[in-house]
């Protein structure tokens, strides 16, 4: 079910003129705009790291292993699942994931930002896109799994995203996140990536259930190359804002090979029931309930 924005009337159609006031969203070609003026003035990202990441996320280690993560948990804990939205979708390369190993499933991405959308649209043939504030998500009962990929950190009202997200997802539906923790890891970094946040396991665990959220899988990832991360962010912390905030990601590519190996041998571990205490992200799927 769409809910409009203006109004809040709740109501079922393909299009998104609302039937109660007649109001609806503008459009930027294909794509309908719900919050045009934060995409201009919004301090929870910033439009020119899309073009660097896109550049980066193609056969780097953490982009694909992040991938491979998020496809084998939606397929084990929504296996039913025919609808799929990501909030804050960027460039579209996790929806890209998606849409190859579910290619029946309906794929909605939304993105703060045209310019991300831009880059989405091109990878997923076929897939809904809007501009949209995820802290004021337009649908009611409408998807059986939401994703937000490290994005609820960029947010300071993640808790408001929640309560929508909750919203939006039909009864059982599933929510999947990733989200980095552990304060002790925060450097230049996070400040370059416009983070307001690194969580503790604990601290989200109680948001989810403050949001009617039940969780049911909960796990660290980027767990064997924690003491290379906690050395990356030391040196970061002395270098100050002169650092190159992609040289973590930007690895010769034996070493990235070598990662790649690493982390799909802990996925696997994961896969097989190991759930682990301490790593650079996190994993949750929730249920709502």
């Amino acid at each position: 079910m769409k809910r409009c924005l203006n109004c809040t009337w709740i109501f079922d159609s393909n299009e998104w003129l609302c039937p109660g006031c007649g109001w609806q969203p503008d459009k930027s070609g294909f794509v309908p705009v719900f919050s045009s003026k934060l995409a201009q003035n919004n301090s929870g990202f910033k439009a020119s790291y899309f073009a660097p990441i896109a550049a980066l996320e193609v056969g780097n280690f953490w982009f694909c292993a992040r991938n491979d993560l998020i496809v084998w948990a939606l397929g084990k804990y929504g296996a039913s699942v025919s609808s799929f939205m990501e909030i804050g979708c960027g460039t579209g390369f996790v929806l890209q994931g998606i849409s190859c190993h579910f290619p029946k499933m309906r794929i909605v991405g939304s993105e703060i930002y045209p310019e991300g959308i831009a880059y989405a649209a091109d990878r997923i043939a076929g897939g809904e896109f809007m501009q949209m504030d995820a802290r004021d998500i337009p649908f009611v009962n409408e998807f059986d799994a939401i994703g937000a990929f490290d994005v609820l950190e960029h947010i300071y009202e993640d808790e408001d995203v929640l309560e929508q997200i909750y919203r939006a997802l039909k009864p059982d539906g599933v929510l999947l996140l990733t989200i980095p923790q552990h304060r002790w890891l925060w450097s230049w970094l996070d400040d370059y990536s416009c983070h307001v946040r690194r969580y503790t396991a604990l601290d989200l665990h109680k948001k989810l259930v403050r949001a009617g959220f039940s969780i049911t899988r909960s796990t660290s990832f980027v767990t064997v190359l924690l003491p290379l991360m906690f050395l990356s962010r030391l040196k970061q912390r002395d270098k100050g804002k002169s650092y190159d905030p992609h040289k973590e990601l930007r690895v010769n590519p034996l070493m990235n090979r070598i990662f790649k190996g690493l982390l799909h041998l802990e996925i696997w571990l994961i896969r097989m029931g190991v759930s682990f205490p301490v790593g650079g992200s996190r994993l949750i799927i929730a249920t709502k309930i």
